[in-house]
């Protein structure tokens, strides 16, 4: 039995629900010796900002049990630079290609976004108001509902054809009411979760391991956490709206997946995973398949939101 793969991400069409997470895979070729990409749904990119950014000083990454802490804080070569030279390569890709955008200020974003309107192979904006390891900017915007909501208007004018997919942090007391927030003022899809906050210690030197103190945590150890907030604002708010969810955090083998699936998520992004295994986005897709044929589905579709509680 044929099995049908394909999801809608707010009007965008993708062959599968796969894609990478923001921050994690580049622009679109530093993975290509390692993984055929062009078997993704769609390609993230990292973050990209107005001006390019060098970022935190080192050490920016550090291993934890069944994870990883990282302080990178949006280091990328800036607008101008990923226009003329990454656009390229995404194009060669033949994929949708959603953009990370992030920013200082409310203008810097609406500036990225704008811009991006005019490149045909992005479909789009991954407004990142949740990062959790910049100094100025970034967060502030995505633990606040109201700041959240401003920022989410001010980018939804300048989209164009682009979809506004809001990413949302997972650093805050209601996940839900920041979701409905984004949702009330125009946005698309949503994708979470983004890092939990946290640090590391060097016990010998007594000092933080990251230059930058915290960072922002991500792997398996994250994934239930994850589920759980997929699951929350799917039933209270993106499911009665109608808002797709792209979810991430802990994604390394197909039961992973599935357990965002069911939990109500339309999208599937692989990020930490990737650094230890490049190929696992295969066995993923392979596994998902395998449990629609064992079930009797004929479609992926059938199991987003099926949970049953």
């Amino acid at each position: 039995m044929d099995i049908d793969l394909s999801v809608d991400i707010a009007g965008v069409q993708l062959a599968n629900p796969l894609m990478t997470a923001s921050g994690t895979c580049g622009y679109a070729d530093e993975y290509a010796d390692f993984v055929d990409l062009t078997t993704l749904g769609a390609f993230v990119t990292k973050s990209i900002t107005l001006e390019p950014r060098q970022g935190n000083d080192y050490e920016r990454v550090v291993e934890t049990r069944a994870g990883m802490l990282n302080a990178i804080g949006l280091a990328n070569v800036g607008l101008d630079v990923f226009l003329d030279q990454k656009v390229p390569l995404l194009e060669k890709l033949a994929l949708p290609v959603f953009v990370n955008v992030a920013g200082t200020t409310i203008d810097d974003y609406v500036a990225v976004a704008a811009a991006l309107d005019d490149v045909p192979v992005v479909r789009g904006i991954e407004l990142n108001i949740s990062c959790p390891n910049v100094k100025a900017g970034g967060i502030q915007f995505g633990t606040d509902g109201a700041q959240a909501a401003e920022i989410t208007a001010r980018i939804k004018e300048v989209c164009g054809k682009n979809i506004l997919i809001v990413k949302l942090s997972p650093n805050v007391t209601d996940i839900s009411s920041i979701a409905a927030a984004v949702v009330d003022a125009g946005a698309d899809a949503l994708s979470m979760i983004n890092t939990l906050a946290g640090m590391a210690i060097d016990t010998e030197t007594r000092r933080p391991v990251l230059a930058n103190v915290t960072g922002g945590l991500s792997g398996p150890a994250i994934r239930p956490v994850a589920v759980h907030m997929v699951h929350s604002v799917y039933r209270k708010v993106a499911s009665p709206a109608g808002v797709p969810i792209i979810a991430m955090g802990g994604i390394q083998y197909a039961n992973d997946a599935l357990e965002f699936l069911l939990a109500g998520a339309t999208g599937l992004a692989v990020g930490t995973a990737l650094f230890v295994d490049p190929a696992c986005l295969t066995g993923i897709r392979d596994g998902i398949v395998e449990y629609l044929q064992r079930h009797g589905h004929g479609a992926i579709t059938e199991i987003i939101g099926a949970l049953e509680i």
